[in-house]
């Protein structure tokens, strides 16, 4: 008996070394374009991203899926969220082609962004054409979706919507970069050089919060939300280069929106104080 009880307890410390050993599977976005599309009727679209990979069924079977449609009425003011607390720098970028975006990465990091007592440290940036959020149904020139990452692998993405108008300024310094990579082979890749994430400008303190998911595959959930409420612009010869950039199925790589499934979708709007100071 006591050899059998020696034999159970090392067979279960084995099996504990080998869950503990196993390579831990990570949430980030897939970036091998062609494991996926954004054509109806390819196969490998948006409705069927969920069938595709067994890693992928959260694109299917999620509750708390993005991207989704910011309607007013569902939508809860709330001051006492505070302002977005941003700290970001300057650092070396890479611009690269993904197949289904174009992404430009900071290498080291480019400052981090606070909520809810947690740092998140801004790692990229990509563009949406068409949004991939509405704001009462109403779809945007292009969205923009800046990615940040905790020290325990949370996600915290900063989403701004554009519509056609003057060029967008931070996309202007980008516009060599991206072109010399326009429809290459998938991971072209140019390095940028010093690149300054402040450029990116929010034009309001006014924000959705909410809590979903990636919304390229995996469509790993748990990420949380910000949306500027303030609708910027671009030109339409930037989003033409962003489109023409990628491959063809993803000209226009967008999302539909997902269903809301009663989840709170928060308004930040800064308080006035006596005399007409924004708080």
């Amino acid at each position: 008996m006591k050899n059998f009880c020696i034999q159970i307890f090392s067979w279960a410390f084995f099996l504990v070394l080998i869950l503990h050993s196993s390579p831990i599977v990570r949430s980030q976005e897939v970036e091998d374009e062609r494991e996926f599309d954004y054509l109806k009727d390819s196969g490998m679209g948006p409705e069927h991203w969920g069938e595709l990979n067994e890693n992928w069924t959260m694109c299917r079977d999620g509750d708390k899926q993005s991207p989704i449609d910011l309607l007013h009425e569902r939508v809860e003011v709330l001051p006492n969220l505070g302002r977005l607390k941003r700290s970001y720098k300057p650092s070396n970028a890479t611009v690269k082609n993904r197949g289904h975006d174009i992404m430009l990465t900071w290498v080291d990091g480019a400052g981090s962004i606070h909520i809810n007592g947690t740092d998140y440290v801004l790692k990229q940036c990509h563009w949406h054409s068409p949004s991939e959020h509405t704001i009462n149904g109403k779809s945007f020139a292009l969205e923009v979706h800046m990615v940040h990452e905790s020290s325990d692998d949370k996600t915290a993405v900063v989403g701004i919507m554009y519509k056609i108008g003057r060029p967008d300024s931070f996309l202007s310094e980008l516009m060599e970069p991206i072109k010399a990579i326009a429809d290459g082979p998938h991971d072209t890749e140019r390095t940028v050089g010093i690149v300054d994430p402040r450029h990116i400008k929010l034009g309001s303190r006014k924000y959705y919060r909410y809590m979903g998911s990636l919304t390229v595959p995996p469509c790993t959930e748990g990420v949380v939300w910000t949306i500027l409420r303030k609708v910027r612009t671009v030109s339409k010869e930037q989003v033409r280069l962003l489109r023409e950039a990628v491959h063809d199925y993803a000209e226009s790589n967008a999302r539909p929106v997902q269903p809301i499934n009663r989840r709170p979708i928060h308004l930040y709007v800064p308080r006035l104080h006596p005399g007409g100071l924004l708080a």
